[in-house]
């Protein structure tokens, strides 16, 4: 299994992302686009999210960016708790600059049974 944000997992999940096809995204999932920045000891990661779907790098395009740690990313990206997002951001371990209405909505709209399964398939094929 590869590791949460190395190299092959960014490429075994763009597989996984591309086997599922259309997701079934709410509205406001597909509403907003994110750059996120992972602080990790070995230095910082830039991704993209743009609907339900992790990228390597940040684009101009994002709507918003959040900071936060790597614990708090796995639990979003590969965990799909959209709860602890939203926990985090009011006690203040994820940073959001931008446009904060849409990344709120984001976070708290449940996510089609699509998305929910290829959630499982990350978490199982993340070390």
């Amino acid at each position: 299994m590869p590791a949460f944000l190395s190299d092959p997992w960014f490429a075994e999940v763009q597989q996984l992302i591309a086997e599922a096809g259309d997701l079934e995204l709410p509205a406001p999932m597909k509403a907003v686009a994110v750059n996120a920045t992972i602080k990790r000891a070995g230095g910082d990661v830039q991704v993209y999210v743009k609907d339900g779907v992790v990228a390597q790098g940040h684009r101009d395009s994002a709507d918003a960016t959040i900071t936060l740690d790597e614990a708090l990313a796995k639990k979003l990206f590969v965990e799909a708790d959209a709860v602890a997002g939203v926990q985090a951001f009011m006690t203040g371990e994820l940073a959001i600059t931008g446009d904060l209405a849409k990344v709120v909505a984001m976070q708290t709209a449940e996510p089609s049974a699509k998305q929910k399964a290829l959630a499982q398939k990350i978490a199982r094929i993340t070390d």
